[in-house]
């Protein structure tokens, strides 16, 4: 069934805390948060790509802050820990969530309903995301993309070393903050674009804070898209690392709604799906969001449950070629690394779980 927020979920922030979500795409790369958009954890982000998947994932943008302008009020849909204040306070605006076909928010600003649904493509490494006006008339958005650019297990702050150039084309907006990282790419049809080079300070996480980490961090904010949102002129951005046209919203979103209605209802299948993903040519199971790479023992024991429960026969025969590749002096590889160094052998009962995995293969046919 689809999960939609409980009643009541605006202003009630505990609950909106307590429940993340989360969108991959099969190359290791992920979207997620809380429900209400507060990051809560150093992992969060709206696009954390896989650079050579599926590991070196990296934080590229932290968050969209969306604003309503209306009648000469603002409304900032937001939420932040800052040290001793949540800010914006957007959360008390927040009327629904849900999860299926994609997730999607709807915040109430006065006469007006905004809806703001994202998801990422299968397989591209690529952000889509959409506003529209659902209810009322004259509505103005602001979009303030904040920029992370750090390995996920780490934190940034504000340095002299980025670099703030943007570089427009028609509809396409781009920046490189650092030599060593990809650019990114915003495609967009918003009517205007304006530069802005702020650092916004002190974002503080409470799931690291608990852990006794490193909590807080800075992010940078590049410009702001302004866009005058109308029924049936919704705002379209696509976040990716090659340049796109904001034209194939539609037809991205139509092979992913395909690509999901194939699952139907059955929510734990499309679950078992998230895991898997690509490794080069083949294979391979993630075994854990947010911070955890392909295990070799991890992905033994799931195997049978997330492809040969599933029906993925082919899927199963690729991950165990994937790992018997990597077969060193009798063991599996027990993790790939995040920096793509050579795989880790320190595990016994790893090549065991391989041999129960082959021998559950076989009997259904493999």
């Amino acid at each position: 069934m689809p999960f939609q927020a409980a009643p009541g979920l605006g202003g009630n922030l505990p609950y909106a805390l307590s429940r993340e979500w989360l969108e991959t795409d099969g190359t290791g790369s992920y979207a997620s948060s809380t429900l209400c958009g507060l990051n809560t954890r150093r992992y969060h982000g709206l696009f954390v790509a896989a650079l050579d998947p599926p590991v070196r994932r990296t934080v590229l943008l932290s968050k969209i802050e969306p604003a309503i302008v209306s009648a000469g009020r603002a409304w900032e849909l937001g939420a932040n820990q800052y040290p001793g204040v949540i800010h914006p306070d957007g959360y008390t605006r927040l009327a629904d969530f849900r999860i299926d076909p994609f997730p999607t928010w709807v915040w109430r600003c006065g006469t007006l309903a905004v809806e703001q649904s994202l998801f990422l493509v299968q397989g591209a490494r690529l952000l889509a995301v959409q506003y529209r006006l659902l209810e009322g008339v004259g509505a103005i958005l602001e979009l303030r993309p904040l920029l992370a650019y750090r390995d996920y297990h780490a934190l940034t702050h504000q340095n002299p070393a980025l670099n703030a150039e943007l570089h427009e084309t028609s509809g396409v907006v781009s920046i490189e903050p650092y030599a060593s990282l990809p650019a990114l790419h915003f495609a967009h049809n918003c009517d205007s674009l304006a530069r802005t080079g702020d650092w916004y300070h002190n974002f503080q996480y409470a799931r690291e804070q608990e852990r006794g980490l490193d909590f807080e961090e800075d992010l940078f904010q590049p410009f702001v898209l302004r866009h005058a949102l109308e029924p049936g002129r919704p705002a379209t951005l696509l976040v990716s690392l090659e340049p796109r046209d904001s034209a194939e919203y539609d037809a991205l979103q139509a092979a992913e709604l395909e690509r999901r209605g194939a699952f139907g209802k059955d929510r734990l299948t499309w679950a078992a799906s998230q895991f898997l993903v690509a490794r080069g040519n083949s294979t391979s199971v993630i075994a854990g969001y947010h911070w955890f790479t392909d295990w070799g023992r991890d992905t033994m024991i799931s195997l049978p449950g997330l492809t040969l429960e599933t029906g993925r026969i082919e899927s199963a025969r690729d991950i165990l070629l994937t790992f018997a590749s990597h077969l060193s002096q009798g063991m599996l590889p027990n993790r790939f690394p995040d920096a793509g160094e050579l795989p880790e052998y320190n595990t016994v009962d790893a090549a065991l779980w391989f041999c129960e995995a082959v021998r559950s293969f076989a009997e259904r046919g493999g």
